[in-house]
């Protein structure tokens, strides 16, 4: 075998559209053989990041005291609803903020609890377990995206300085806030971010004016506080009664939760230490964890002050469905106590966070799905790119829109499912994970808050199938475009590296020496030398490989079939004088064809790689190769070869024998 030929440049360029559109999108560093890409964002201040996850979570307050109102009415009395909120804040504060925090130790690469949940898995199972979860994953993230541009919209059109105008209006106000919003996203992550901030701040600032006036005036009149007291004590004969009904109202609060999710999906956006490295970011766990422990603390402080204030200050009719405070229990107060002018100022703040709440939603779907997808072979590579999420997930959340005509309140129960489906995996994983490192007492802590979560989603579903049914619309459809990802990409290279021990360099650098890089494709069965003998005589007799040429054979071993891509490492082995190079990987087929290319390129020598044909139907052998990696090698690894490598005289060489 001669040299080989140097490689034709590529004078083709891509477009300027397409260069912006994937721009952010990973090159593969080492030619064929790609990498799983780092985080593709500039990082920012924890406090930063706590804004964008918390556009969403502090959002809720503009409608969460209203919600603890009109459960606890339904529960019987108005004076109910700040004992609800304590419930939450509780759970919040000794639930899911110690849960988070050590999913977020456990997985800080973005992946969130679904990575826990998936590693108690292997192969197939791992995958579907993780699929179905990513199926639950969108429900929440996509709702929280229409539901919160509906809400927005709702708040616009019922403004009185301009419902006259705008009456009816509520689908095309969602739409362009969701149009706004994918425009955000399109420019980039710091844009985002910054927007966020703002927001927040300007918002939490508002809401603080609000509340410290309400407790302002209550201290000033006690007797608004001891009528609470009276109605309280009146309705319920002993705490235990009292407990026992702020439990019965908690699943109706626990909306009150999202955020948290989303806060260890974007870890990658979350500014570590200079010493931090991608297998132990300490100063990035360290910062995440602060980052969910204040907004905890903000969010619980505000939730049980905005209760009080608005439990004590507003009368209950005023919260039932059409009335002056109906979802909109603060804003009531900033108009009412401080003027028309404070409270249409209040009121624009409300509209743009809400507007801007589905960006963590977005900003969780653009970490997330990328480190899943495209890694299992299940996406297209331009999956790893942003802008083109963007549009797809905009795309989707204009449907949903349409779906549900912008209705709030159609869309309630599909956001609670989401948000408690991943709160109530997140509790399960971690306590799996306390058990198999026999922390008991953080087990049985764990344990107690996966029966909280379950409770609450059981609840839920009695109530409303709806975010079910959504669910399992999403899971159907990442299944379908699953698995036409994968088949249509099976044939891809599918490796990382190749990396070969001492042993194995050593036998390639003296047959690259020797000008005779040949290798048998081996399936390995007793592994001894009469193995080795009976194989290389009838490859031999069948390809015409001349007589005395030395030969190596090759031998794939397949690990997982599940997974797509590969680190191959190639491992020599010495039997009777017969030299083997044995490797693991996911597919045969495409860890063959990968190596030849490795080993052309580093002995810029063609390589020529002999088999023998299989006795298998070709439909069988399809069906083997895509679930197990196998099936029917030789045409498969010219396949591969042939995708990788278009030129002709630059390929390595297959033979088929028998």
């Amino acid at each position: 075998m001669g040299g080989m030929a140097e490689r034709p440049t590529v004078s083709q360029k891509p477009s300027s559209f397409r260069r912006w559109l994937l721009q952010g999108q990973r090159e593969n560093p080492e030619g064929f053989y790609e990498r799983e890409p780092h985080a593709q964002h500039h990082t920012q201040s924890w406090w930063k990041v706590m804004c964008l996850t918390g556009v969403d979570y502090f959002s809720t307050l503009g409608y969460q005291p209203g919600i603890a109102a009109l459960a606890a009415i339904s529960a019987g009395t108005l004076a109910l609803s700040p004992i609800a909120t304590l419930v939450l804040v509780l759970v919040t504060l000794f639930g899911a903020l110690p849960m988070y925090r050590r999913v977020a130790g456990e997985s800080p690469h973005g992946d969130g609890s679904i990575s826990m949940l998936e590693r108690l898995l292997t192969r197939w199972q791992s995958k579907l377990l993780v699929l179905a979860l990513l199926g639950f994953v969108a429900t929440g993230f996509f709702i929280t995206i229409t539901l919160s541009a509906a809400d927005a919209a709702a708040h616009i059109v019922e403004n009185p300085l301009v419902a006259h105008y705008v009456e009816g209006w509520n689908v095309p106000l969602t739409l362009i806030l969701i149009l706004l919003l994918g425009g955000v996203f399109l420019m980039g992550f710091g844009e985002a971010i910054g927007i966020a901030v703002v927001l927040v701040i300007a918002y939490l600032g508002l809401n603080a004016v609000v509340i410290v006036d309400a407790f302002r005036y209550v201290l000033a009149h006690p007797s608004v506080f001891s009528h609470w007291m009276q109605a309280l004590s009146g309705s319920y004969a002993n705490p235990l009664a009292l407990i026992g009904a702020a439990l019965l109202v908690f699943p109706r609060l626990a909306l009150g939760l999202s955020g948290f999710e989303t806060g260890v999906v974007v870890m990658p956006l979350v500014k570590g230490d200079s010493k931090d490295t991608e297998e132990n970011p300490a100063g990035r766990i360290r910062n995440t964890r602060t980052l969910l422990t204040s907004a905890a603390l903000i969010m619980s402080v505000m939730l049980i002050c905005s209760s009080f204030a608005t439990t004590l200050l507003i009368p209950p009719e005023a919260f039932k469905e059409g009335g002056e405070a109906s979802g909109r229990a603060l804003a009531y107060l900033a108009h009412e106590r401080l003027g028309e002018t404070f409270g249409t100022v209040y009121d624009v703040s409300t509209i743009l966070i809400l507007w801007f709440a589905g960006a963590s939603a977005m900003a969780g779907l653009l970490n997330i799905v990328p480190r899943y997808l495209p890694r299992y072979g299940m996406a297209p590579e331009w999956a790893r790119a942003n802008r083109p999420l963007v549009l797809i997930y905009t795309a989707v959340s204009v449907l949903l829109t349409l779906i549900f005509r912008a209705n709030v309140n159609a869309q309630a129960a599909a956001y609670a499912t989401g948000v408690l489906v991943l709160i109530g995996s997140a509790s399960v994983a971690v306590t799996l994970s306390a058990l198999r490192r026999k922390a008991r007492g953080q087990a049985f802590g764990f344990g107690l808050v996966s029966l909280v979560f379950g409770y609450t989603l059981v609840v839920t579903f009695i109530d409303d199938l709806s975010g079910l049914r959504l669910g399992a619309l999403f899971i159907l459809a990442i299944l379908a475009v699953s698995i036409i990802s994968r088949i249509s990409r099976a044939t891809e290279l599918r490796t990382e590296r190749v990396e070969l021990d001492d042993l194995a360099r050593r036998f390639l650098e003296e047959a690259a020496a020797a000008k005779d890089l040949r290798f048998i494709a081996n399936e390995l069965n007793a592994g001894d030398a009469a193995e080795y003998t009976e194989k290389e005589r009838e490859v031999r007799a069948e390809t015409h490989i001349p007589s005395g040429e030395p030969v190596l054979f090759l031998e794939v071993t397949v690990s997982d079939p599940s997974e797509f891509s590969d680190v191959l490492e190639v491992q020599g082995v010495e039997v009777a004088g017969y030299r083997i190079l044995r490797i693991e990987s996911s597919a045969v087929p495409n860890a063959i064809a990968a190596f030849l290319l490795h080993v052309r390129d580093t002995y810029k020598q063609r390589p020529d790689v002999y088999f023998e044909w299989i006795e298998d139907s070709p439909v069988a052998a399809a069906g083997r190769f895509l679930l197990f990696g196998e099936g029917d090698i030789a045409p498969l690894t010219r396949e591969v070869l042939r995708r990788a490598e278009p030129n002709r005289q630059l390929r390595p060489m297959v033979h088929v024998g028998g």
